[in-house]
């Protein structure tokens, strides 16, 4: 495995020389040659880092010559597991950090993958790209709307190669349930609705017992304010609106993505949201709602639907309304298009029909395809954006009572 670190060199050869002659020039310069191994570094390595991110790409890590190279993290207990699992399927661990800024500081590290907690994402998407990264970043992409601007201005400046983590609209179901959708054969789509809900909400899982001796405090707190250590706020921060906002964007922004990519629409007008804790009260005093309902308009001209409840799990479906009929995604896999309540009744659609797939390389794949080929991954910077302005709208809007209006051209959210 010897040079597998090695930064990365200009690709030879007429057939590449050609394609790279239409990049711009600081897209060439990080073209990565066919037999160079590309080295990844990844920022946070709890179930979704280790689990989903490390185990996504090491499935194609021979086909597509990559190494896990570096992990980050602030608890030396996950940095510890992920450095052992990369030497299991590599031959040699992964160098350990504390701190994303000092491995973003390795010249041999291409690209990294973030994982962290939600209040990081901006800090360290914007960070990678200034450093001259690759990036796959884990949604939702922003807590608040100028870090989200100044995260996507550092990507596209840079012209780092990102993919947001809204893995659903590469699976083949959803990408056929795009191209059906453009046969405009629902007719008239006035509403888009997903309701996500469980007997208990997910932060709950994620408790575990953490050692102070073992944790950079200050690393995982970031910009936030400094306070005695604290296992339960550590490990179970997606139930706290300090780092996190809950279930529209933890979830919600899944459904925003997927409603974007198979409508084509990129911006809601306005939005409203209401929601609170009304089931689970307990002594951990979670801050992030158990139940919610947002709403938002398209200029489009429909009305999207998002809640979740967190007491109770029945009830769960995803479906988009058409004049025509209904097409019913609650089943990923299996989306089911139907008649059903079309009111015109003009025949194009006959009883139930499950939507054929569309194949589509799955997100990790595709993402690595694209650092070769420096193409836009499916789920673009320009997509992580606009998912995250719809679920900041919601939660300014749940957070004031009042509905919340964007302006695209300014990039503004006011009250309105």
């Amino acid at each position: 495995m010897e040079g597998s670190y090695s930064r990365r060199r200009f690709l030879q050869g007429a057939v590449v020389g050609g394609a790279a002659m239409a990049m711009p020039a600081a897209s060439y310069s990080r073209v990565i040659g066919a037999n160079e191994r590309i080295s990844i570094g990844i920022i946070g390595c709890g179930s979704r880092g280790v689990g989903a991110h490390m185990a996504g790409v090491n499935n194609h890590a021979k086909t597509q010559n990559i190494e896990i190279t570096a992990v980050c993290d602030p608890w030396r207990v996950r940095q510890d597991a992920a450095s052992a699992k990369a030497e299991e399927w590599y031959g040699r661990a992964a160098r350990k950090f504390s701190s994303y800024r000092d491995m973003l500081a390795l010249d041999d590290v291409d690209a990294v993958m973030i994982a962290s907690p939600d209040h990081r994402h901006t800090v360290h998407l914007k960070a990678a790209a200034e450093a001259g990264k690759d990036i796959y970043c884990e949604k939702p992409l922003a807590m608040r709307l100028d870090r989200l601007i100044e995260a996507c201005d550092a990507v596209k400046k840079a012209d780092s190669v990102c993919q947001i983590g809204t893995q659903l609209r590469s699976l083949p179901s959803f990408t056929g349930c795009r191209e059906l959708y453009r046969t405009g054969v629902l007719g008239t789509v006035g509403r888009i609705e997903q309701c996500r809900n469980g007997e208990k909400p997910y932060w709950y899982g994620y408790l575990k017992d953490v050692k102070k001796e073992d944790l950079d405090w200050a690393e995982f707190l970031g910009d936030r304010p400094m306070r005695p250590f604290d296992p339960v706020l550590y490990s179970g921060w997606y139930g706290y609106r300090e780092f996190s906002d809950g279930p529209v964007p933890g979830l919600g922004s899944h459904f925003i993505d997927l409603v974007h990519y198979i409508t084509g629409a990129k911006f809601p007008t306005n939005c409203v949201c209401l929601g609170g804790t009304f089931t689970w009260k307990d002594e951990h005093k979670f801050t992030c709602p158990d139940h919610v309902q947002a709403l938002w308009t398209y200029p489009e001209g429909f009305m999207m639907s998002y809640s979740t409840n967190f007491g109770n799990g029945s009830g769960n479906s995803f479906k988009i309304f058409g004049d025509q009929g209904v097409l019913d995604m609650v089943n990923w896999t299996e989306p089911i298009l139907s008649a059903e309540g079309g009111g015109k009744r003009m025949g194009q659609i006959r009883g139930k029909k499950r939507v054929e797939d569309v194949a589509h390389p799955d997100h990790f794949l595709d993402w690595l395809q694209c650092l070769r080929s420096r193409q836009t991954p499916n789920a673009s910077i320009d997509a992580g954006y606009q998912h995250a302005v719809a679920c900041i709208m919601a939660m300014q809007s749940f957070d004031t009572g009042r509905r919340t209006v964007y302006d695209a051209e300014k990039r503004e959210i006011h009250e309105g």
